[in-house]
């Protein structure tokens, strides 16, 4: 990022950071998805390319977090199946980056979180859902998990919006709340990690990106807190609705912008 750009942030603009940073910490410990809209700040405040950047390692600290909370929810068979194609989405969407401009980058991720909304707003409304999220073991499960995996991998790659692909594939496999945010904490917070040395070398993390990173982490932790207390609030249908809802506004705005 220029360093004139991070100096030049007007106080309303600092404060729409904060909230989007807040809100990060909200959808990692409640309803996963719901940080389209912190990325739609960050792109609206920041350069939209370099906003991929000073984002990331703010999702990090809220994965971090997500992980302390809800560690013993995960279920790591599902995890170990959907690493492998997610590893080939991030390369797919490395490669994506070297060329594609920012109008390109939005619409086909905007495209594909709304077409991912329909599919499992449909499936929900025509199967009854499965209790055991088990069933992912079975050959269409297979195939249904690296599909979902390289769009999770491409699209958390080029705009840090593989949250809704990966939320639309765990409640259309069955998962309940805890066990929903158990898996994403881990998927994700490896996932971010991993993507560390890609967006270093695409140059969208660098020292200034840092420092704002560093002033805007404070606003995570109490966005998760806050989170944790919704989440017990909230009924299992309530939270497959408002995941499905987040995802839909998310790539409304990603087609929009």
């Amino acid at each position: 990022m220029n360093t004139m750009t991070l100096w030049h942030i007007s106080l309303p603009e600092c404060s729409a950071l904060a909230f989007a940073a807040l809100l990060v910490g909200f959808s990692k410990t409640a309803v996963s998805g719901a940080n389209t809209v912190s990325l739609a700040i960050f792109a609206a405040v920041l350069p939209a390319r370099a906003s991929t950047g000073v984002l990331l390692p703010i999702l990090i600290v809220g994965d971090i977090l997500a992980v302390l909370t809800y560690r013993r929810h995960a279920h790591w068979p599902t995890l170990w199946r959907l690493f492998p194609a997610v590893a080939a989405g991030v390369v797919l969407g490395t490669v994506f980056l070297l060329w594609a401009d920012d109008g390109i980058v939005r619409t086909s991720i905007g495209v594909i979180l709304l077409m991912m909304a329909a599919v499992t707003w449909w499936r929900r409304r025509t199967a009854e859902q499965e209790d055991d999220p088990e069933a992912v073991t079975t050959r269409a499960g297979r195939v249904k998990a690296r599909s979902y995996g390289v769009l999770g991998g491409f699209t958390t790659m080029v705009a840090n919006a593989g949250g809704p692909v990966m939320s639309m594939y765990l409640l259309s496999a069955g998962f309940r709340k805890l066990g929903f945010l158990g898996t994403s904490a881990f998927f994700f917070l490896i996932v971010n990690v991993s993507k560390v040395p890609f967006s270093v070398g695409l140059g969208l993390i660098d020292g200034p990106s840092l420092l704002l990173d560093a002033a805007l982490a404070v606003f995570v932790l109490p966005g998760a807190l806050l989170g944790k207390w919704a989440v017990n609030r909230i009924n299992q249908r309530l939270f497959e609705q408002l995941v499905i809802a987040a995802t839909v506004v998310g790539g409304a705005q990603l087609l929009i912008r």
